[in-house]
């Protein structure tokens, strides 16, 4: 029994702990649903929100998701915007963030030569596949 005291007080402390950053965290969603005042502000915070993919839905950009992650990501980018940045500044801080795949449009490098390659690839092996077929038949 005595072993599980400080096993139960480090527990303890651990969910204190979380509870207390996640309290520490409120404000930063506060914005997550909230429009700014100012339009322009507004529009340009939609029309980055369009184009930054959710990390949780993955097929969803965070303007359409309704996933926590989303939200935090909706606030944060209000209050940038809000703060007089840019949003091509903003999109790059995301990307060096989360990486090239946080973007709908990622640069085309190295890292991301498949993922532009393979839709003309695959077109490719269907035209291929369809041909080889298609004279296999007339045979």
């Amino acid at each position: 029994m005595k072993a599980l005291r400080p096993a139960l007080a480090l527990a303890l402390c651990l969910a204190l702990a979380t509870s207390a950053a996640a309290d520490s965290n409120m404000p930063a969603a506060a914005l997550s649903d909230t429009q700014l005042a100012d339009p322009a502000k507004e529009a340009e915070a939609k029309a980055l929100m369009e184009t930054i993919r959710c990390l949780v839905c993955q097929g969803q950009s965070i303007a359409d998701s309704n996933a926590e992650l989303a939200g935090d990501m909706r606030s944060l980018i209000r209050q940038r915007i809000q703060a007089g940045e840019t949003p091509e500044s903003i999109r790059a801080w995301l990307v060096r963030r989360y990486g090239n795949w946080v973007t709908y449009e990622p640069p085309l490098d190295r890292m991301t030569f498949a993922l532009w390659a393979a839709p003309v690839l695959f077109l490719l092996l269907g035209i291929v596949v369809a041909g080889g077929t298609l004279r296999r038949r007339r045979r």
